[in-house]
């Protein structure tokens, strides 16, 4: 009996022996999975610095280009300012020149316009690297808490779920998280635009504010939205919401400056200060649109509307730096 209780010990010993994986073979294939990772890290991280480095220059480039068209703008403005107030001075013998200096001023304005797309476009490249950088450090292939660089368990089996225990059954595990929901993709902004620009019309502001706004929110950087910004202006003024009208149209006259609607939502903002008992205010902005924009019909508006007050359409010629 007991010769038979040795033998049954060998083979059993024997079976367990062939029967578990050679630990050579899997610490090999660990080894491999790990360098990989760290590649796949140090590549990553190799880009991400190069693409920074690539962006502070260019936003850097942006600034400067900024800055310098700010400053040929206020100088137009104000040069512009002194040939209208010739002009008024001496009758219409400056109209060829300020017209042509208008078109300066429009170039300037596009000019903005596009640093302020490549602007936009810069910081948004910049969020989506560091987002993507956020990605895979939280989500490294078989990482464990406390386990530094994402490496796996060795002593984890190679088939087996990093959040699964050795002896759960994958049945068993808890529910995961569901995936965020996909946003709902947004109409084609012309659809839009021109749905909340029927809304306008049929006197639907609430629900044209709400469509405006979507333009704004999907498409930033489209020429339509500073036509949505005006609207929003509008809106508020025809609901006597003057505070809310200057606010849309001084987004429109700072972030759309080139857009076919700023000088409308200059007359508009001049027309919301006077509702509001802020004459001075108005009387400002009126001049300051026939000086930006002397040609455009809200131009002779302005003129008229400071004519009836009896109001100089330009400030007097001791007000202007020489």
């Amino acid at each position: 009996m007991r010769k038979i209780a040795v033998s049954l010990s060998a083979a059993f010993l024997f079976f367990l022996l062939c029967s578990a994986p050679p630990a050579h073979a899997v610490s090999k294939e660990i080894i491999q999975l790990q360098t990989q990772v760290q590649q796949l890290q140090d590549a990553l991280q190799h880009l991400q610095e190069t693409q920074d480095q690539q962006l502070s220059v260019l936003n850097h480039v942006v600034q400067q280009m900024s800055t310098t068209v700010s400053q040929i703008s206020s100088s137009m403005s104000t040069l512009q300012q002194q040939v209208q107030a010739q002009n008024e001075n001496g009758g219409g013998k400056i109209d060829q020149l300020s017209t042509q200096m208008q078109g300066i001023n429009d170039s300037l304005d596009a000019l903005r316009t596009r640093i302020d797309k490549l602007t936009n476009t810069v910081n948004a490249v910049q969020s989506q690297m560091q987002t993507m950088a956020a990605q895979q450090v939280q989500q490294q292939p078989g990482q464990q808490p406390g386990q530094p660089g994402g490496m796996p368990d060795q002593n984890q089996n190679p088939g087996q779920n990093p959040s699964q225990s050795p002896n759960q059954n994958p049945a068993q595990m808890p529910n995961q998280a569901p995936p965020p929901p996909q946003q709902p993709q947004a109409p084609p902004v012309n659809q839009l635009y021109q749905g909340a620009l029927r809304d306008y019309n049929a006197a639907r502001y609430d629900l044209a504010a709400g469509e405006f706004g979507d333009v704004l929110k999907y498409y930033p950087n489209d020429d339509l939205a500073g036509n949505a910004q005006f609207y929003l202006g509008e809106i508020a003024y025809r609901q006597k919401k003057y505070a809310d009208a200057i606010r849309n149209y001084d987004v429109v006259l700072d972030q759309y400056a080139g857009n076919p609607k700023a000088p409308a939502s200059e007359l508009r903002k001049g027309e919301s200060e006077f509702e509001l008992g802020r004459r001075e205010d108005g009387i400002r902005d009126l001049r300051a649109l026939i000086a930006r924009y002397p040609q455009t019909p809200e131009a002779a508006q302005a003129r008229s509307r400071l004519n009836g007050m009896g109001v100089r359409i330009s400030a007097k010629p001791s007000a202007y730096r020489q």
